[in-house]
């Protein structure tokens, strides 16, 4: 009989918490961890200010480096069943770059104005940062123990590789990660408003795999006045085209299954997703405003994104090279690999330039079941939707060590604000109610997991 305590009755986080995930979130942002790729950020600082409220909250912090500046932390709380499994709720600290000039206020500035929190990284992702901080703090101050082992992780460089980061702590210290079966971290649990009275919470069960290509064409090299048919910018131009017209083909993984019939009953519309002639497009446009969730998912894609060739107006080059944002559906690599060979031809080569695995995680669990029960506790008129993220998080590194990551960053949103255009865009920002929101449910959810 398991006579641990049932910790979804321990009193509520205090007042002290809510303040201080909004401090949080806005001393994070203040510590400018921009990540312009190439090795060029420092995420020391913020590691060093979220390590010092760990250990005062009684925990260990471990500072991990693999390249000097390039910081990681990880601590773990002990639970009261040495018997289950770890959990691992991890966020990045690095973020996006971002042009002042074009801000309402400075990306940097961390201000709260009219109840909102502004800044690079205040959706992605200071603020579960800030919450997981808050909620482990307010643990400490009032004796909560976690059933499981919880492991909490900040990582640098998400919005790169996750070379120095997640990547690093999985290949060189996965010990710290024992026991860990199941993770959380962002991108899921936002409120989506679909419609008048319909406030949607995806909580993100999968990731498409990232395939970014390095294409290169190779041909003669010769005077711009003279006829050239070995040509590399024109070979490598009509590979392009190609690859940027093509049509990838539906493929419905479990986890968008699920979202498709989840959303379909949510609006009244019949979906039959095994019939021969169900048609996926036909579907989605009767799901207005829900479709953006599914629409990017149902199928691998390859968009082109960055051209190099030619060094003067009057020489034709003898090479040119391109590189395609690709993303793979779970299962959908093999169909990737064979139509890309087929779509670059004989005279344009391609290879990986960075490459990692989709992911998949069961819908029909015991904890998706828990991640939705901590919504609707908080917000009993939403509808928990299972999500499949288009792009991809630190879970594809951490699933290396057989940990599955699920999306729940909870934020309870006014209708308007647009989520998914804070991401990586101008004038970030996430409302101070919407924290209070999400340090409520991830408490509740920690405690019950």
């Amino acid at each position: 009989m398991d006579r641990s305590p049932d910790m979804t009755t321990a009193a509520p986080v205090d007042d002290t918490a809510l303040d201080e995930v909004v401090t949080f979130t806005s001393d994070l942002i203040r510590i400018d961890t921009t990540n312009r790729g190439g090795g060029d950020c420092r995420e020391r600082p913020a590691a060093e200010y979220v390590a010092e409220r760990l250990a005062a909250a009684g925990l260990e912090p471990v500072m991990l480096e693999r390249t000097p500046g390039r910081t990681n932390v990880v601590a773990r709380i002990e639970g009261t069943d040495p018997s289950a499994d770890a959990l691992l709720v991890h966020g990045h600290l690095d973020v996006v770059p971002a042009e002042p000039a074009d801000w309402t206020v400075h990306p940097f500035s961390g201000e709260v104005r009219d109840g909102v929190v502004w800044g690079r990284g205040a959706v992605d992702m200071k603020n579960m940062d800030a919450m997981i901080l808050s909620v482990v703090r307010a643990w400490h101050r009032t004796g909560v123990r976690p059933r499981r082992d919880i492991v909490i992780a900040y990582t640098a460089d998400e919005e790169a590789s996750a070379a120095d980061g997640a990547g690093f702590l999985a290949d060189r210290h996965p010990e710290l990660f024992e026991g860990c079966t199941e993770g959380i971290s962002e991108s899921g649990a936002f409120t989506f408003h679909a419609g008048p009275g319909m406030a949607l919470y995806p909580v993100g069960a999968g990731e498409r795999g990232t395939a970014w290509l390095k294409l290169t064409a190779h041909g003669r090299a010769g005077h711009g006045s003279k006829v050239n048919r070995s040509n590399a910018v024109t070979k490598l131009a009509a590979a392009i085209s190609r690859i940027g017209e093509y049509e990838w083909p539906v493929r419905l993984t479990p986890t968008v299954r699920a979202a498709l019939s989840e959303l379909a009953a949510l609006h009244g519309i019949p979906a039959d997703l095994d019939a021969p002639d169900f048609d996926v497009d036909a579907l989605m446009a009767k799901l207005g405003r829900a479709a953006a969730l599914v629409e990017p998912v149902v199928r691998n894609s390859s968009n082109p994104t960055m051209l190099d060739a030619g060094y003067k107006v009057n020489v034709i080059p003898g090479h040119a090279g391109a590189f395609v944002d690709g993303r793979m559906v779970p299962g959908g690599e093999d169909e990737f690999r064979e139509t890309l060979d087929r779509l670059t031809g004989t005279d344009v080569d391609w290879e990986f330039h960075h490459r990692e695995v989709a992911l998949q995680a069961p819908v029909d669990s015991p904890t998706f079941a828990k991640l939705r029960a901590a919504i609707e506790r908080f917000d009993p008129e939403g509808h928990v939707v299972p999500y499949c993220m288009s792009g991809g998080t630190d879970a594809k590194q951490f699933s290396r060590l057989g940990i599955t990551g699920y999306g729940f960053s909870p934020l309870k949103l006014p209708e308007g604000f647009d989520y998914a255009a804070m991401f990586h865009g101008v004038d970030e920002r996430v409302p101070v109610e919407a924290l209070h929101f999400g340090v409520r449910v991830l408490d509740h959810y920690l405690k019950s997991a």
